[in-house]
């Protein structure tokens, strides 16, 4: 099935006006993250994988940008009860700016979780699937769907030939999904041994990241080679598994230097990370969180995927406190 993808929300547009740019997301001119382009809009391709070894069906949503040359592209893991509908301002910011986004939906952590259960038994399905085999679905999905791309790229006829760039991907994901690319992009299991690292993806973000499970985080990070960026906020707490704000936070301590970014942004709750407001958030959603959340994510990819040193600059430098509020915190290593 393949659809026209809507424009970036109107709040974007009254924030920065929208320009013309080339495939890496600017013309010339000063460095700007939120500038996007107008001529064509992004379409979107829902696909499905199928990894046959392990008779599973992985549903994904393809956002593909305007250029017809290969893009780097970016990997995107729904939280628990989500699917590859969710986090749509991301994927369409990204794509503007000449990504290839790619959502992956989990089967058995995804909407099937809560959807035919009554309204007082989805709390414990949903813990229920918080589980240690769901997060193994979830890192095996990730290598299965990056081996379906390729096969993809390469055949003629399928829509997405020759249109990835796969020596230039991304992970990113949020809850869950923070835990699943936090699996694939350099976090060690168990012993140190124990990994799911993928060597395909050059860089991460974790949206409301988690820290290590009954290990120490110096042991659980200390092999993370790939640029990580971590966005949370002082309100980041989730009723499903206990992680509080404290389990968040350390997470970057931990990261060896060399490309590591944490965002914390004050008073943002966990659905700040998403569409919309969720059930149980106490406080209206303050919409320059999502402003500082596009700017910086893209930067990031900018500068990882694209080798982009204005990018880079901007993110290392100023760009950033120029978009945040007082107490918001960020910091780089």
């Amino acid at each position: 099935m393949k659809r026209a993808v809507i424009g970036l929300g109107l709040s974007l547009f009254l924030l920065h006006p929208l320009t013309s740019h080339a495939a890496d997301g600017r013309e010339g001119g000063p460095y700007d993250p939120l500038q996007v382009s107008t001529t064509e809009a992004p379409t979107a391709l829902d696909l499905t994988v199928t990894d046959s070894e392990r008779k599973r069906e992985i549903p994904i949503r393809v956002l593909l940008p305007a250029a017809k040359s290969p893009q780097p592209v970016v990997l995107f893991s729904h939280g628990l009860g989500g699917s590859r509908e969710g986090s749509q301002f991301l994927g369409k910011q990204w794509a503007a700016r000449g990504y290839v986004v790619v959502y992956l939906q989990h089967p058995g952590s995804d909407t099937s979780v809560w959807r035919n259960e009554s309204l007082g038994k989805r709390m414990d399905a949903m813990r229920a699937a918080a589980s240690g085999p769901n997060l193994l679905l979830r890192v095996k999905d990730v290598p299965a769907v990056l081996d379906q791309l390729q096969k993809w790229n390469n055949d003629s006829p399928h829509p997405l030939s020759g249109r990835l760039d796969l020596n230039r991907i991304g992970m990113s994901g949020h809850s869950f999904g923070a835990v699943t690319t936090q699996a694939v992009s350099g976090q060690s299991l168990g012993g140190r041994w124990i990994t799911f690292t993928d060597p395909r993806i050059k860089a991460a973000i974790a949206f409301s990241p988690s820290g290590a499970r009954g290990r120490s985080p110096d042991k659980a990070f200390a092999d993370v080679k790939v640029p990580w960026m971590l966005m949370t906020g002082t309100k980041d707490v989730s009723p499903i598994g206990d992680i509080d704000v404290p389990s968040r936070l350390s997470v970057y301590p931990a990261l060896p230097p060399g490309g590591k970014y944490e965002l914390v942004l004050d008073g943002a709750e966990h659905s700040a990370f998403t569409d919309r407001a969720l059930p149980g958030d106490q406080a209206t959603r303050n919409p320059n969180h999502h402003r500082v959340i596009l700017a910086l994510s893209t930067a990031f990819w900018d500068a990882t995927l694209r080798d982009d040193q204005a990018a880079l600059k901007w993110l290392d430098g100023e760009g950033p406190r120029s978009l945040l509020e007082p107490a918001d915190r960020w910091q780089h290593k």
